[in-house]
């Protein structure tokens, strides 16, 4: 990094200088294009590298965004929509110079189920990164179908493409920011986590990153004909072929109103129907397509793909609680058992998971269900699918008084330590423990910088797993609830 006399920092990419902002003690440089914009020839295509530029390029606003009005307020966490074509950028938060190169790097994938969610969100700035020492990345991908949609003539996986040209970005530029290429950990939350987990088990990105963080990942694993059939159902509500040339005759508006009928269809306040659609999985998301994802993620995992990187998974205790309080008087008045299996529930697991959940109410069962499936389970999954790995399991139970839960999302502003940024409180009540705060970013920052986050490692024989909380504490056995689930 080089500072003018104006003390504005710059940095020299490799694709032209850069012009960030200081705030405090450390630099953000926004919108810089690992990419270029993907539209016209390139709608569809995969990433080309951004090309170079003459003089300095401001980068001091959160640039386009590849989620639109729309769909900006899905989540809980504020992710705002920025208008524009160039969508493929990286921002990069780094400590002043004086702090010294050779920092670990920690690179941050949004969730949104794949089809939202933003880089631009206040939650994600690296500034208490950063003031502990590591230098932060926030990526942007494509999304939706756009993302991740099956175009015949068309290659696949086309943010997975994405995540890949921006960790290729990293290991080319982060140096210049004060950061050390060998030492970048990859993180995400909700669908970002399993962003994370997708490419901790894809070949093509081994040599990308060196540990691996998932916050309630949720993966995909979309087979290739169920991509198809999508597809095919699109293009007929649009009026054309499900080919390039036919997609690319769709405006974009066109494409994301289609697109927002076919999710919408997935949701429903009925938690049994709800769980039904969870079953048939996400409706998009990465596709097994036999050249990135040449088999699901959990079998790569088995095959030891991704056994050498350290990963720490875990997920909130109540991921899904919205929804069912309309439903709960009706539930507990059934058979908890009935309704288990109406959920598609088998035997033994049935019974092993009913007497793990004694004692509580079927709404409340459901509701545990609910979170296992999507979330709990993969994180356990992908513990037991790396036997030679090192890997460390979390829960995270503070309870929301605004929102009666430990919900999705809810660990977020703790894990980043920004419990002062906007619509926070509205998460956490007005005022959120600072203490857990330490706890659940220190453990991120130690993870990050030694691959250690700071308690045991999990296996079958030894479960320990940390649960942040009030207080926060080791448990033995911490996933044995989930277990049933996984035979």
């Amino acid at each position: 990094m080089t500072t003018p006399a104006a003390n504005v920092p710059e940095v020299d990419t490799a694709a032209g200088r850069v012009r960030g902002f200081w705030r405090g003690g450390s630099a953000a440089f926004l919108a810089i294009p690992f990419a270029e914009p993907p539209v016209g020839d390139l709608r569809f295509a995969a990433p080309v590298p951004a090309r170079a530029w003459s003089g300095v390029r401001d980068a001091t606003e959160h640039g386009p965004t590849a989620q639109r009005t729309a769909l900006s307020e899905i989540t809980l966490i504020p992710e705002p929509s920025v208008p524009g074509e160039s969508t493929l950028n990286v921002d990069v938060f780094t400590p002043s110079p004086e702090v010294g190169p050779g920092l670990p790097v920690l690179v941050w994938i949004h969730g949104g189920g794949y089809v939202a969610g933003s880089p631009a969100s206040p939650w994600y700035d690296g500034r208490s990164f950063n003031r502990d020492g590591v230098v932060t990345v926030s990526v942007s991908y494509r999304l939706g179908f756009d993302g991740f949609g099956w175009i015949e003539g068309a290659p696949s996986n086309r943010a997975v493409r994405d995540w890949l040209l921006a960790l290729e970005w990293v290991r080319t530029n982060i140096a210049a920011f004060g950061g050390d290429p060998a030492r970048v950990t990859v993180a995400g939350q909700s669908a970002g986590g399993g962003a994370v987990l997708t490419l901790l088990g894809m070949e093509a990105a081994q040599h990308l990153f060196a540990r691996a963080y998932s916050l309630s990942g949720a993966i995909a694993d979309v087979p290739e004909a169920k991509a198809r059939e999508l597809a095919q159902l699109l293009a007929e509500r649009a009026g054309v072929e499900p080919t390039l040339d036919g997609f690319r005759s769709v405006s974009e508006g066109r494409l994301l109103e289609l697109q927002n009928g076919l999710s919408s269809s997935d949701e429903s306040d009925d938690p049994l129907a709800r769980m039904a659609s969870l079953a048939d999985g996400l409706t998009f998301g990465p596709v097994l397509d036999g050249d990135l994802l040449r088999r699901p993620t959990l079998e790569s995992l088995r095959l030891g793909v991704g056994a050498d990187k350290e990963l720490v998974a875990g997920a909130t205790e109540d991921e899904f609680p919205i929804g069912l309080d309309d439903g709960a008087r009706l539930l507990d008045g059934l058979p908890t058992a009935a309704v288990l299996a109406k959920a598609g529930l088998r035997e033994p697991a049935l019974a092993a998971y009913l007497e793990a959940h004694h004692g509580f109410s079927t709404s409340r069962v459901v509701q545990d269900l609910l979170t296992d499936r999507v979330f709990r389970s993969l994180a356990l999954a992908a513990a037991d699918a790396r036997p030679d790995g090192r890997t460390w399991l979390y829960r995270f139970g503070f309870v929301s008084p605004t929102l009666h839960a430990a919900i999705h999302c809810i660990d977020v502003p703790f894990w980043f330590d920004c419990l002062d940024a906007d619509r926070v409180t509205a998460l956490t009540g007005p005022e959120p423990p600072q203490t857990l705060a330490d706890e659940a970013h220190g453990a991120a920052v130690r993870f990050v910088a030694t691959g250690d986050p700071g308690w045991p490692t999990h296996s079958r024989a030894q479960g320990e797993v940390m649960r942040f909380g009030d207080p926060s504490r080791v448990v033995d056995d911490g996933y044995r609830d989930v277990r049933p689930l996984l035979g």
